[in-house]
């Protein structure tokens, strides 16, 4: 089973030119270390996820034209990440009745880009 993935944790896209935060909305009430935890519906719809700076993927529109405009040459574009949901999360681990989000789950964007965690953060729990 992969890590816990919690608030600011750092993730990639195939397609992306740089890292980007993940950003948890789907839920407020579980953290761990101090920082909300992630389930499945955090990058879903991408607003969750910043922009992964520039876009090569030739399925994204902006890119496509772009390359078009250039005679062909690959010509990144700003990325606009469009996802459904984390799959597989963590299905025997729920946050607030969803999966929770761990370091192995994966992120399809509809250009064809896969999202994965890059850097997970380092969170201990204390148990009393």
């Amino acid at each position: 089973m992969g890590k816990p993935v919690v608030q600011t944790t750092m993730c990639t896209c195939s397609f992306g030119a740089a890292p980007a935060p993940l950003t948890v909305t789907s839920q407020m009430t579980v953290s761990m270390g101090g920082l909300p935890v992630a389930t499945i519906l955090d990058g879903a719809p991408a607003t969750n996820l910043s922009t992964f700076g520039m876009c090569s993927s030739l399925s994204n529109p902006a890119v496509a034209a772009a390359t078009a405009a250039a005679l062909g040459v690959l010509t990144p574009a700003p990325c606009m990440p469009v996802t459904v949901s984390w799959m597989p999360g963590c299905p025997t681990v729920s946050v607030c009745k969803r999966p929770m989000l761990n370091t192995q789950s994966k992120l399809v964007c509809a250009y064809g880009g896969q999202i994965q965690v890059s850097a997970a953060i380092e969170t201990r729990v204390k148990i009393p």
